[in-house]
């Protein structure tokens, strides 16, 4: 069963993402080829404060997961269109990539093989 299904564009579009090589049940017919997206994000200065201060005690810093939760949705959206440009229905073999661009700033980068199964 694939849990990982994802709605582009319409109603009647699917675009299926999975971690996997392959998808149980369906037939990779078509290979297209390597997708992306990315996004740098990063955190109010008040947040970053407040983070600092949470960093002292302990706990989860609620506003960095945030920020990785709304970077990672936007950088699989960004990888979700190129993938559907170029005639994919699922992208396979997704990986999560983060890297430090600056001070309180992050890159995540999210990649995939774009194919189109049945």
């Amino acid at each position: 069963m694939i849990k990982s299904l994802r709605v582009i564009t319409s109603e009647t579009e699917i675009m299926i993402i999975s971690n996997l090589e392959i998808l149980p049940g369906k037939r990779i017919v078509t290979h297209l080829g390597m997708v992306q997206g990315n996004t740098v994000r990063a955190k109010h200065v008040g947040k970053d404060i407040l983070a600092g201060l949470k960093n002292i005690v302990g706990g989860e810093l609620v506003g960095y997961t945030e920020l990785l939760t709304e970077a990672r949705e936007e950088a699989t959206r960004r990888m979700e269109e190129q993938a559907a440009a170029i005639g994919a229905n699922a992208v396979v073999n997704v990986r999560f990539s983060t890297s430090s661009i600056t001070a309180g700033a992050a890159e995540l980068f999210v990649y995939g093989t774009a194919v189109i199964v049945e």
